[in-house]
């Protein structure tokens, strides 16, 4: 018998109809029944009885099907670890970061990554952007990019990187001239904000909420291009980190204000279990995180 027979039977047996091990394997009805047959020959016996339109495994079948199960589970083994030996190491590493603006360059970062560590699969998890701790320590993601620390001996910290936050406005708005502006500039301001809940929003959590300041509207706008374009009508005041407005100001009749005489600073951090034994391209990755942002991006 051949590997492909044994690839038939367990696909029958696992999909529990013909119509679907053809699907799985790709093979034409005849070409599936033909393998069988062929199957059948070589082993002198039958595989499978033909019940009520059903593949039943014959004793001899429930034997083969066993052995197909060991065989095929080693070869798989042992294709992994020839592809390790050959290509270096292989895994996944789930990330989400809190910042939506965070996902202008993590996709260019990953690619890069994924040129040194081809078997290393990143998946930007972006259902858990609104709760990137409470998903770590749920285990859905291995890294969490975050700006707002929690207490917890369960979560371990690295800087990455800090970075300005400022208020995006048009050319004719009331600010263009100030120098900088407090809590107290946005009681009748529309400010665009890019997802509730209000307290993960960084203007609010650090700025408005202190002073107990509410602007006169809050519209939630989840496409950073469509804000802009509402800002550029002086429809709203919005608030952006200052390296991912940058390409905004070009050519434009956008401006951007600072956020109090100091500015606002804001620190992100690679948030990871701490007591898990990660793999080594893992902490890899992080190395390489840690890094490129300092070398490609002037944040």
């Amino acid at each position: 018998m051949e590997i492909r027979h044994l690839k038939l039977i367990k696909a029958i047996v696992e999909e529990g109809s013909i119509t679907k091990a053809i699907d799985k394997l790709h093979l034409t009805q005849s070409a599936l029944s033909h393998q069988l047959k062929e199957a059948e020959y070589q082993l002198g016996t039958a595989i499978f009885l033909r019940t009520n339109k059903k593949l039943v495994l014959t004793k001899a079948g429930e034997k083969i099907y066993e052995t197909a199960n060991e065989i095929l589970d080693k070869l798989s083994q042992t294709e992994s670890q020839i592809k390790q030996m050959v290509f270096g190491e292989y895994g996944e590493i789930r990330i989400s970061t809190e910042c939506y603006s965070s996902y202008h360059w993590l996709p260019s970062v990953l690619k890069q990554f994924h040129l040194l560590y081809p078997n290393v699969e990143l998946k930007i998890v972006t259902e858990a952007t609104h709760y990137p701790l409470q998903k770590l320590l749920e285990n859905t993601i291995d890294i969490a990019i975050i700006s707002d620390q929690i207490k917890d001996n369960n979560i371990k910290y690295l800087e990455l990187f800090q970075d300005e936050v400022v208020m995006v406005i048009s050319e004719n708005h009331l600010w263009a001239d100030k120098k900088f502006v407090t809590a107290e500039d946005f009681v009748n301001e529309h400010l665009l904000i890019h997802s509730l809940p209000l307290e993960t929003v960084t203007i609010h959590q650090f700025v408005l909420a202190p002073a107990k300041v509410s602007p006169r509207k809050i519209t939630p706008l989840p496409l950073t291009e469509a804000s802009i374009e509402m800002v550029k009508a002086d429809m709203g005041v919005m608030s952006m980190a200052k390296w991912a407005l940058q390409p905004y100001l070009k050519n434009s009749s956008l401006k951007s204000v600072k956020i109090g005489k100091n500015g606002l600073k804001r620190k992100h951090f690679i948030a990871i279990r701490e007591n898990e034994n990660y793999p080594d391209y893992f902490h890899h990755f992080i190395s390489f995180l840690q890094t490129e942002i300092h070398l490609q991006w002037n944040i």
